[in-house]
């Protein structure tokens, strides 16, 4: 059951992988939007800040890797876009509120939030799974979003509404044998992002998730290592048969932080190949 975080990045050239190439031009989607994405020093939040600079937003990146969060950066500067970075611990609530806060000491306001960061969990059956891992799972898989959405909106609030996209995982939507602690938190993520669709539309905020399915990311080289074949298992559940890259992912979490999503609120959304169909 791979996502996003799950397999996040392959780094070894000679690792499996998909070989497929997203060119699309910037069409200004983002324009003139503050946008804040957790989990942006690598992989598909990574390719997401390249992508909403591009589009015309005003990024601020958050991670606990501060050195490739700062690696991105001078990217987008240096391809004129703005974006800043700062420091996150998502297993601490109050980190989570001090980035937030540190959105409006920059900008003054925020529009759009892509909460992407994410644990894994160590593979291995649900009568292995330990105690530590199921309080890792909770604490950064779901209470980090919760925490991270409050924020969001209260600051969304005073701007008059904006949008949050949160990533889930295709193990989410069925049993998770392989990752139970993980896929049960991202379950309670998707009823999470749900209700708060409904709870803040009278705010104008909108809020949706997406279901990534296996992708070309850092983790999968850690999670082949642990249990050879995965990569060869991702491939041949996929319909498109291959991984998705990381801007694939990015793609979908921009159009819904955009306008153009203006009456989608409260969806969970399937960027997965097929593997879910």
């Amino acid at each position: 059951m791979s996502d996003a975080n799950v397999v996040n990045g392959v780094n070894d050239a000679n690792a499996p992988r998909s070989t497929h190439t997203v060119r699309s031009a910037p069409v200004g989607l983002l324009t003139g939007k503050v946008l804040f994405l957790t989990g942006a020093s690598r992989g598909i939040g990574a390719a997401a800040a390249r992508l909403f600079a591009a589009e015309g937003a005003s990024v601020v990146l958050a991670a606990r890797g501060t050195d490739a969060l700062d690696r991105v950066v001078k990217e987008i500067r240096a391809d004129g876009g703005v974006a800043d970075a700062v420091a996150l611990d998502l297993a601490d609530p109050a980190s989570i509120r001090a980035a937030v806060g540190h959105v409006e000491n920059l900008h003054g306001r925020l529009d759009g939030a892509f909460n992407n960061g994410a644990a894994i969990q160590r593979p291995g059956p649900l009568d292995t799974t330990s105690d530590e891992d199921v309080d890792t799972q909770f604490a950064v898989n779901f209470r980090s979003h919760w925490t991270a959405m409050n924020a969001e909106a209260a600051l969304m609030r005073r701007g008059g509404g904006g949008a949050i996209v949160n990533t889930s995982s295709i193990g989410s939507r069925r049993a998770n044998p392989a990752l139970p602690a993980y896929g049960a938190m991202k379950r309670a993520l998707n009823s999470l992002t749900e209700t708060a669709a409904v709870s803040w539309a009278a705010d104008r905020i909108r809020v949706n998730g997406i279901t990534p399915g296996g992708t070309a990311t850092e983790m999968i080289e850690a999670w082949e290592a642990a249990t050879p074949g995965v990569v060869e298992r991702i491939n041949a559940s996929t319909p498109l048969g291959r991984m998705a890259e990381p801007r694939e992912i990015a793609e979908v979490a921009a159009w819904l932080l955009s306008d153009r999503a203006s009456w989608v609120t409260g969806a969970i959304v399937p960027v997965d190949g097929g593997a879910g169909a």
